[in-house]
């Protein structure tokens, strides 16, 4: 607390200028001219429509341009900017900080076109920003909250022709997924907030994250961290440098043909940002004009090749929760972990992009590259896309190919990126053949065994290249070591603690221990270990789209749930395999102390045990938490996106009334009527 801070008084707070009073006034004269309505409009509409129109009066629009269509611009838009883009309040993220410039390019653009804009906003949180705090437990279910209130702010301006949805990051982006997808008839349009730039000597977002797990470990100085640490994000605005969960959900939501072509990924703040906010309000517009809505575009062959290009991309493991969730929301089939299994086999990974490598190129390199449609070019040519689908352009995905093949934009980007940074686009973007040269391999695998009778992922692409045999398989046998708290692991991490071989069994992290908590600390933390690559991560919670290693997430059921993995103890021996070729793979208990056993016995052995003693909810599991976490078990659980299915809920509800029911009219019965 600085020193005015402390001299502050009792009178600073109550007191005012006096001069201020003199300017108080109790009526003003209000908008000139009149509302255009009519005698039917007087007689026939609801009085909200009408006084709708006296409100768009009172804010200032020209009264004979209030009958113009009307549409709702929706966004993630955190924190306030100066004119000059200087901060006056600053927002959870960069990614939300200029949000707002594309609100108003957009918005400007319907007006222009003779329509009128209306603007809401539901701010998000930060993944990186919360990574080891109680804010964690609040990330996953939020997206689910703001899913409600965006789709609630829809329903709130009943006139709307359609929606445009401007969202970035972690949480934000799939939430407005989720509520543009219910637009049922209505158009709508997403467009993506873009991503950061990376410094011109420094870290990358994600990397720059274990500044406080390297300097535990002696690895860099105080000063190197906090210089690297302050320049990071080397522009204020968009989504990590890496291919996370912010770039992999944009990238996904071209892939459904919600954006506009070779609109993710884009810089943020620069002329080529703003200008995909101006089209995808004429694109709004046209959709308006053909009758187009969102249910035109979102069909389960759009789901599908959101799945194949996540595929090929190589992203985050986090869209398994979020396109689950949107396909629920447009009312179609959820995908299960046997579709993205199948998927995975046949789709080549195609980009080459932080944090899977083999170079790593960051997210704005790959969108000079050509983005989602350089890669989809590829994947059209392998007969892998159906590209029959109409997107927002009005046009199908085939016809937007098309163009994209011969424009002048796929030319001069490609052209930009050799200038700035020496680098071939066809280095960034791969067709098959040289993927497959390359040694670029599928990167979703979804292992199954005794410890995970449910299912569970892992990101196969980010274990050591060194630790795969020549049969393309990851073998790892180690002593389990079990934690109930992401805050024990990352201290046994810190304390030199975790050895060569070790499996860190970190249990309590999925929806009702934790919130389904990221651990991208722990992974990040043993990332510094000089044997980090030795070391095997098992949990039931999830893991950051930059988390690098063998870690297997996701594991179900959760031990808060009696999965098996609440029933490991210390020392106990654990099998990871993992075939990379294939997508095959299995984590189980195969040991204890000294003896070694089948992964039958072990099956049995887990059975027999009861659940560990200490399992627990996080301390600081917040309500709101443990009430989402029992909602979406009753709706699928993680493999069902962690959505609220109304259906399920209201049914699962309507047979425990039914049994309190009965229970009660049991327990009044009389000795006589027994």
């Amino acid at each position: 607390m600085t020193a005015d801070h402390q001299k502050l008084t009792a009178a600073q707070l109550l007191d005012s200028d006096e001069s201020i009073f003199r300017e108080v006034q109790t009526h003003a004269p209000g908008p000139s001219g009149m509302l255009p309505i009519t005698p039917a409009m007087l007689l026939n509409q609801p009085s909200g429509n009408l006084f709708g129109l006296t409100q768009n009066s009172g804010m200032g629009w020209e009264p004979n341009r209030l009958l113009d269509p009307e549409f709702l611009i929706l966004s993630t838009h955190g924190g306030m900017r100066a004119q000059d883009g200087t901060p006056i309040a600053l927002g959870f993220h960069t990614g939300h900080w200029e949000v707002g410039l594309l609100v108003a390019e957009a918005a400007r653009e319907l007006r222009d076109r003779h329509a009128v804009p209306f603007a809401g906003a539901c701010t998000d949180p930060c993944d990186g920003r919360t990574q080891g705090t109680a804010g964690m437990l609040d990330s996953l279910p939020y997206r689910n909250d703001a899913a409600v209130v965006l789709r609630r702010l829809m329903r709130s301006l009943p006139t709307r022709k359609g929606v445009i949805g401007i969202a970035t990051c972690d949480k934000g982006l799939p939430a407005m997924m989720m509520a543009l997808a219910s637009s049922g008839a209505h158009p709508s349009i997403l467009v993506p907030g873009g991503v950061t730039l990376l410094p011109d000597e420094g870290e990358d977002a994600g990397k720059v994250q274990t500044i406080g797990a390297r300097f535990a470990q002696g690895q860099i100085t105080l000063e190197y961290a906090a210089e690297m640490g302050c320049k990071a994000c080397a522009s204020p605005g968009g989504g990590c440098q890496f291919l996370g969960t912010a770039a992999t959900s944009q990238v996904v939501a071209e892939a459904l043909g919600l954006s506009l072509p070779h609109a993710a990924l884009a810089p943020s703040g620069q002329p080529v940002w703003l200008d995909a906010a101006t089209r995808s309000a004429r694109a709004m517009l046209r959709m308006a004009q053909l009758g187009i809505g969102t249910r035109d575009v979102i069909t389960d062959a759009a789901i599908r090749n959101a799945m194949v290009l996540h595929a090929a991309f190589g992203g985050s493991t986090n869209l398994l929760l979020h396109l689950p969730a949107v396909a629920h929301a447009a009312g179609l089939r959820r995908p299960t972990a046997q579709d993205w299994a199948s998927i995975n086999r046949q789709t080549p990974r195609l980009v080459d992009a932080l944090p899977n490598g083999p170079k790593g190129f960051a997210t704005v390199q790959v969108f000079l590259a050509g983005g989602v449609p350089e890669v989809m070019l590829h994947l059209r040519d392998a007969g892998l896309l159906d590209t029959s689908v109409r997107t927002v352009t009005g046009e199908t995905l085939d016809e937007n190919l098309n163009w994209w093949k011969q424009s002048e934009r796929r030319a001069r980007m490609r052209e930009r990126l050799l200038a700035l940074d020496g680098v071939e686009a066809d280095e960034v973007i791969f067709t098959a053949s040289r993927a497959k040269a390359r040694g670029l391999s599928a990167t979703v695998c979804f292992p199954v065994g005794n410890l995970a009778p449910e299912g569970s992922v892992i990101k196969c692409t980010a274990i050591d290249p060194s630790l795969i045999d020549e049969q393309n398989i990851y073998r790892h046998v180690g002593p389990a070591r079990v934690f109930t708290t992401e805050a024990a692991a990352i201290d046994a991490i810190k304390r030199g603690a975790i050895s060569h071989g070790d499996v860190v069994v970190l249990i309590c992290g999925g929806p009702a221990g934790a919130g389904m908590q990221e651990i991208y600390q722990v992974t990040s933390a043993l990332k510094s270990l000089p044997f980090c690559k030795h070391v095997a991560v098992l949990t039931d919670a999830r893991f950051s789209g930059v988390s690098t290693g063998a870690c297997i997430g996701h594991i179900s059921p959760e031990a808060l749930a009696g999965g098996p993995i609440g029933r490991v103890l210390e020392g106990d021996t654990i099998q990871i395999v993992v075939d990379r070729g294939a997508l095959h793979g299995t984590v189980d208990l195969i040991g204890e102390r000294d003896e070694r056993f089948s992964a039958d016995e072990g099956r049995q052995r887990l059975e027999a045990r009861a659940p560990r003693g200490d399992l627990a909810p996080h301390p600081a599991l917040p309500d709101d938490t443990r009430l989402w976490a029992a909602l979406i078990q009753a709706s699928g659980g993680v493999w069902g996106g962690c959505v609220y299915d109304a259906d399920a809920i209201l049914a699962q509800l309507a047979r425990g009334a039914s049994k309190n029911s009965k229970h009660e009219n049991i327990a009044t019965l009389t000795e006589g009527e027994i």
